[in-house]
């Protein structure tokens, strides 16, 4: 066998791996896509999905302290 027989193997091989993995990533990809829709689709919790919900306010914390921090993410942000 010379060499050139031995690189046409070679490549042979390499372009079959890459085909095999480029196949198997891509069948990946849709099952993640197809999983991910129907998740979102029998999902329980159909208020969580919906855009506009926000995180419930917490009124133990005193208006004070909210414009102590955000006082100091604004100075810090400034020193950037």
């Amino acid at each position: 066998m010379t060499i050139f027989d031995m690189l046409e193997q070679s490549s042979i091989l390499t372009l079959l791996g890459m085909a095999v993995v480029f196949t198997f990533l891509w069948l990946m990809v849709i099952c993640v896509n197809l999983t991910s829709k129907l998740i979102a689709k029998f999902s329980r919790d159909k208020d969580a999905a919906k855009p506009g919900n926000e995180i419930p306010q917490n009124k133990d914390i005193s208006p004070g302290h909210v414009a102590a921090i955000s006082a100091a993410v604004t100075e810090y942000q400034k020193g950037e």
